[in-house]
């Protein structure tokens, strides 16, 4: 299957948000962990949380946003729509 790369940008208020659902977002990650060829946080120089860099291996677009798109981080509004 191809991969699809998506850099998800925190949106500037994202910091709680990014805290309360964090536990929801790593267990789903683990219910499709076999979909994912690479994931993890983007950090400011500072070492704040600026985002999440994600790459999924899909059948195509449309399943890679649908993957995106149930990613609790993603419900929670964390990310620049």
């Amino acid at each position: 299957m191809p991969l699809f790369a998506v850099i998800a940008r925190d949106l500037p208020d994202a910091h709680e948000r990014r805290i309360a659902a964090r536990s929801a977002h790593f267990a789903y990650i683990e219910t499709i962990q076999d979909r994912i060829a690479i994931a993890g946080p983007l950090k400011t120089a500072e070492g704040e949380f600026a985002g999440s860099m994600l790459i999924y291996d899909a059948v195509d677009e449309i399943e890679a946003r649908g993957l995106l798109e149930a990613d609790p981080y993603f419900r929670a509004g964390i990310w620049h729509p």
